[in-house]
């Protein structure tokens, strides 16, 4: 029953988007808008500045020691209440 419910659905489907409407100049309108979007754009001084800034500090992390972090919390009765693992053990 549920998959003729859907297939009805489907059938009485109506497109909203602006690249089905049927005047030429709002689907062009919405064809440049995403063609404009795609196209790769100028970039500044700051963007470049940025990508290497970015870069510098993924290099630096590769290069350093990893990090370890134990952490033991214990109930009041002794018993180990949480026990967090990051990385290897």
């Amino acid at each position: 029953m549920s998959e003729n419910t859907a297939l009805t659905e489907l059938a009485n489907f109506v497109g909203r988007s602006s690249l089905a409407s049927p005047d030429m100049a709002v689907r062009n309108r919405a064809l440049a808008g995403m063609t404009q979007r795609m196209l790769p754009r100028k970039r500044g001084v700051g963007d470049l500045l940025g990508v290497v800034l970015a870069l510098s500090s993924r290099t630096r992390r590769m290069v350093q020691e990893p990090v370890r972090i134990d952490l033991d919390v214990f109930a009041p009765g002794g018993k180990r209440a949480v026990d967090l693992i990051f990385g290897d053990r």
